[in-house]
């Protein structure tokens, strides 16, 4: 919404400057976008008079001039036609910014002939086009600011420009007359009067208007009378410069009067040429097939159900929208027929959508315009038509009802302290309320009808407090429940989150935010996709369903960045994910993605393939620090989207802690992602809590004897896996063993039998152990993996 501090001064008695008035209007809620001041950019240009020009010895178009200025006489050497002596001029001194030229000026030598400035042209000052010669002023005394001379003499083109951005809920800023009334209530000035029309119409109006019972809700009332004998033409000075000054081209005399009340008094009109209309005028919806040729040269074919204005020969108007070509006003036109109706919002925002139509006055309805201003509005621009045009205006023809918005809310001045934090005198609220256009009926507000966006109580709140200011809020600091040191904010499960994010950070991943939704074919891969996750109204066909793994988004993102040359990456996420669309069926996991190799290429040979183990290690890393118990088993109970041979459950019996190893081939290719890729999974709720919440960690518990490790080798039948002989070695002694690892495998034997060989750790607490207590330690091992695997000792 733009508009001139002049035509803001038409409505507001105002002695505030151009920054007052631009703080004040952020303050309330219209955001100033930017000011355009053209004083500021003329503040440093003085006037002087040419005492003497002669001709330049060395060049014929320029002259050297003496001017008298503010400094004394100096020197200027003018290429203007009109220099002369005796004329006042504007000058530019050594050291001024030019803005038409973008130079700024210094003392220079013209033709071997030292020149102490300029003397500015329109064009070089950005005031106009006009660049034939320089500017001649008829009065000014040498010395005074260029600025004062035009603010006395031509005010319009120092006229300061200020653009403010509208939020939806306030359309009566989107009127000159709506942002004064606000900034009066502030305190900036003294909202005028609206002048009264003085109609006396003087025959009915040959042209009826009627609107069908199909869209009397769409179009709840509608208006207009006309004007004969009017004279259209050019607009008069003053009108094509406030239009162009915001950014609108001068028509003609006719069209122009109606943009000037959209921007003035937000009521957008219609004018048709009352010659080129055929019979009456009615208000229907649009049939299928119908075209028009509307006013911006384009035909549009009518959307069915849409509200057009058509007279006998068919569409003449798109309702709210954008008028036609056929019957707008000409140069020619004689007698015209105003037109000012109402239209629902949401009608006429759905017509403007599909016909991809943005106009002014498409702008103002579709937010809600002043139903109560619709005649006022029509009589004042039937003045303003019969003031600078002429004719002789008819009675008002209507149809339908001007829609009531009258309502009232109760004004609770206590409720102001309590909702906004401002300590605000009753009568300072009521005051303010009346400023904006509230009526007061002891405790009851009723709301002005250009207010659409006030629904409630809390609505006269927000305007009481708005107007206040809240610059005036103090920060307090909120009190204590109960006194000492405040208990912790996060839960237990939101710290351990916090821990698990920052240790996967750690480990060198990146942290990725996906979305919550995938497509079907996708969470089919990750065992979901069923009807109870799937989004009823999804914002694409590629997120139709509620992820059921976090899997999906990681290995998409794999996807786009292997198509972008990133082969190598680590990528992790911490999210919900959703088994069923009930409450109790979310749970929030962490997973990590390694896919490509573990490090750049180097003359070293360490860059290698990621693999299961690295995966292991990093799950393993994780839930160490999130307090994970140290001994879990590791059992190959998967999901469908792990590979079955490379890949584990590491869990404390049925209670799965996390999952680790490769991607399945198959989802790797439904995903389009090269691998090797490996990943993780760690079900952060499944990790017990400790029994005992301490604020400190236990005390390190470390062995002062010697421990004692001892090499077994068994040969098994090859489908034994290795950590089935493991946990068997390591329940042997569970007081005693520390721990078991394989270090060696060795297949080939005979009958296809393999060989694996572990360390088994001795940790003694009490006494050093003697050799007979190793012996039977390490025959309880032999006997256990024996019966647990079938393994032999290999000789």
């Amino acid at each position: 919404m733009k508009f001139t501090l002049s035509w803001l001064k038409e409505h507001l008695d105002t002695t505030a400057t151009l920054d007052q008035i631009a703080e004040a209007l952020t303050d309330l809620g219209l955001e100033v976008e930017e000011v355009s001041d053209p004083a500021a950019r003329l503040s440093a240009f003085t006037l002087a008079r040419v005492v003497h020009a002669e001709q330049h010895p060395d060049a014929d178009r320029l002259k050297l001039c003496r001017v008298l200025t503010d400094e004394g006489e100096k020197q200027i050497v003018c290429g203007a036609p009109n220099a002369r002596e005796g004329i006042t001029v504007v000058l530019a001194k050594p050291g001024d910014y030019v803005p038409g030229i973008d130079v700024t000026l210094s003392v220079g030598k013209i033709r071997g002939v030292e020149s102490h400035g300029m003397m500015a042209s329109e064009r070089e000052l950005e005031l106009s086009d006009e660049h034939d010669g320089i500017i001649e002023l008829p009065s000014g005394e040498v010395g005074q600011k260029f600025v004062d001379w035009l603010a006395e003499n031509a005010p319009e083109k120092i006229d300061p420009t200020i653009d403010i951005a509208i939020t939806p809920n306030r359309p009566d800023a989107l009127g000159v007359r709506g942002i004064a009334r606000d900034l009066a209530a502030r305190g900036l000035g003294t909202l005028k009067p609206l002048r009264e029309a003085n109609i006396s119409p003087g025959f009915p109006c040959p042209i009826g208007v009627t609107i069908e019972a199909g869209v009397a809700a769409k179009a709840p009332f509608f208006s207009g009378r006309m004007v004969r004998g009017v004279k259209n033409g050019p607009s008069p000075t003053w009108l094509q410069k406030r239009l162009t000054a915001i950014g609108l081209r001068p028509i003609n005399l006719l069209v122009d009067i109606t943009n000037f009340f959209t921007y003035d008094l937000n009521r957008p009109l219609h004018v048709f040429d009352a010659a080129k209309v055929t019979g009456d005028l009615t208000l229907r919806a649009a049939r299928e097939g119908e075209e028009i040729l509307a006013l911006d040269d384009k035909t549009y074919r009518m959307p069915e159900g849409a509200v057009v204005i058509c007279d006998e020969n068919g569409p003449e108007s798109i309702a709210g929208v954008m008028g036609g070509a056929a019957s707008g006003s000409q140069e020619d036109t004689a007698d015209v027929f105003i037109e000012a109706a109402c239209f629902d919002p949401i009608s006429t925002a759905a017509t403007g959508r599909m016909l991809k139509i943005n106009s002014d006055a498409r702008y103002r309805f579709e937010r809600g315009i002043d139903p109560e201003f619709t005649l006022q509005g029509l009589d004042l621009a039937t003045q303003m038509v019969m003031e600078l045009c002429g004719g002789e205006p008819s009675e008002v023809v209507t149809a339908g009802a001007i829609p009531d918005t009258a309502r009232a809310y109760r004004l609770d001045p206590s409720r102001t302290a309590s909702l906004v934090g401002l300590d605000i005198p009753e009568e300072t609220q009521r005051a303010t309320l009346e400023a904006l256009g509230f009526r007061l009926e002891g405790d009851m507000a009723h709301v002005p009808s250009w207010r659409p966006d006030v629904q409630g109580e809390a609505d006269l709140v927000e305007e009481i407090a708005r107007i206040a200011s809240l610059t005036g809020l103090e920060g307090k600091p909120l009190p204590r429940l109960k006194p000492g040191v405040p208990k912790p904010v996060l839960t237990p499960l939101q710290m351990r989150e916090r821990t698990a994010r920052r240790q996967t950070a750690a480990l060198g991943y990146n942290e990725c935010v996906t979305y919550s939704f995938i497509d079907q074919a996708a969470a089919s891969l990750f065992g979901g996709g069923a009807d109870a996750v799937r989004v009823e109204n999804p914002i694409s066909s590629e997120m139709t369903h509620l992820r059921p793994d976090l899997l999906p988004g990681l290995l998409a993102a794999a996807a786009r960045n292997q198509a972008r040359g990133f082969a190598d990456l680590a990528l992790f996420e911490m999210g919900p994910v959703f088994a069923g669309g009930e409450p109790g069926e979310q749970a929030t996991q962490l997973t990590g993605l390694l896919v490509g190799s573990t490090s750049p290429r180097d003359p070293f040979g360490s860059r290698r393939k990621v693999d299961l183990y690295d995966a292991k290690a990093d799950a393993e890393a994780v839930l160490t620090v999130i307090g994970a118990p140290a001994k879990a088993q590791i059992n190959r109970k998967l999901d469908g989207w792990w590979h079955p041979g490379r890949a584990g459950n590491i869990a404390l019996g049925p209670n799965v802690l996390a999952t680790f190893g490769e991607i399945h081939p198959r989802v790797l290719r439904e995903l389009d992602v090269k691998g090797p890729a490996v990943g993780f999974t760690i079900r952060i709720a499944n990790i017990p809590f400790p029994k005992t919440k301490t604020a400190t960690r236990s005390a390190l518990n470390i062995a002062e004897l010697q421990a004692v490790e001892r090499d077994f080798a068994f040969v098994v039948d090859p489908k034994v896996e290795a950590l089935s002989l493991v946990n068997a070695a390591q329940g042997a002694d569970k007081a005693l063993i520390e721990r078991v690892t394989v270090f060696d495998q060795f297949t080939g034997l005979e009958g296809g039998r393999k060989s694996i060989a572990i360390t088994a750790r001795l940790q003694p607490r009490d006494k050093t152990l003697t050799d007979a207590e190793i012996e039977a330690v390490s025959q309880k091992i032999i006997d256990k993996v024996q019966k647990a695997t079938g393994g032999v000792l290999r000789g």
